[in-house]
């Protein structure tokens, strides 16, 4: 058993010098509710977790903090943690939502990680946008040291991994959803490659484009259709720039037993499992070109 495992990517925390600004895209583009709203941060969810994305004052950063939900608890994490050498700080109502946590940092990149066993819940607002994201699927970030940070999150945190591209682009899934974090191995940049969010179906999907388009957000890439997840895919930039990715559709693993995915008709090999694939436009997009510079490390 790993030190610390984890059931689920809870939030991500995004740092910005307009926090009003990036607030009203999540709340106004993508329809998330506002569970809380201090000074300095906002607090946003797609429910029922009290938020799934923080936005917060600061040096511009996508991928400020990331938070995980634990499957045991923080007594037993801590404890595992400290048998594994590492150093977690205890906190006491570290922010709205969560009473006691487990913090420490993920190597190379010093990125503060939150642990916590649950969020308090939230009502559900009375008019729900019909084109809110299901919820928060996965964070994807450049790292120089690939290899140490992916021990991180497969040792000490259970992922484990679902796809490769080449020996440059790991997924790591901690529940039955292909991939909850993406490693890409970069010498030139940092933070942030994309956060995405789930959508229910594709019709879904489509509805939501609208939205962005009726608030003057065009694509950058997609639709198109991953290799690795198979999710169906778009991406956009957010008034930072930051590239958010909506999609659906995309893998799921059943039994941790065989490794073996979900069938689906659009699957290269049957069963589908794990595996390593060349790094081809094709993998990126298997309807369409890779999107120009899209990944430049």
């Amino acid at each position: 058993m790993s030190a610390a495992p984890v059931s689920k990517l809870g939030f991500f925390e995004i740092r910005t010098r307009d926090v009003a600004r990036i607030a009203t895209y999540y709340e106004q583009a993508l329809g998330l509710a506002v569970t809380e709203r201090l000074p300095s941060t906002t607090y946003l969810a797609t429910g029922p977790d009290h938020h799934c994305v923080v936005v917060a004052s600061g040096a511009p950063d996508g991928r400020a903090r990331l938070g995980f939900e634990l499957t045991c608890g923080l007594d037993e994490a801590a404890s595992r943690l400290s048998a594994a050498g590492v150093a977690g700080m205890r906190r006491t109502d570290p922010e709205p939502g969560i009473a006691d946590a487990l913090e420490l940092s993920e190597p190379v990149t010093g990125t503060p990680i939150v642990l916590y066993e649950r969020q308090a819940p939230i009502d559900a607002p009375s008019a729900t946008p019909v084109t809110r994201p299901t919820k928060l699927g996965h964070l994807a970030g450049y790292v120089k040291d690939l290899a140490t940070v992916r021990r991180f999150y497969e040792e000490l945190l259970g992922f484990r991994w679902s796809d490769m591209v080449g020996d440059f682009f790991v997924f790591l899934r901690c529940n039955a959803d292909h991939h909850a974090i993406n490693l890409l191995q970069s010498d030139k940049r940092t933070g942030l490659f994309h956060v995405a969010f789930e959508m229910r179906d594709i019709v879904h999907l489509k509805d939501e484009l609208d939205v962005l388009a009726a608030n003057g957000i065009r694509l950058d890439w997609g639709p198109g259709r991953h290799g690795p997840g198979h999710n169906i895919f778009t991406y956009h930039r957010d008034p930072d720039g930051n590239i958010v990715e909506l999609f659906t559709e995309i893998d799921v693993i059943r039994d941790e037993r065989t490794d073996e995915f979900e069938p689906r008709p659009w699957h290269e090999t049957r069963p589908q499992r794990p595996q390593v694939w060349d790094p081809t436009d094709e993998a990126a997009n298997k309807w369409g070109p890779l999107y120009p510079g899209f990944i430049d490390r």
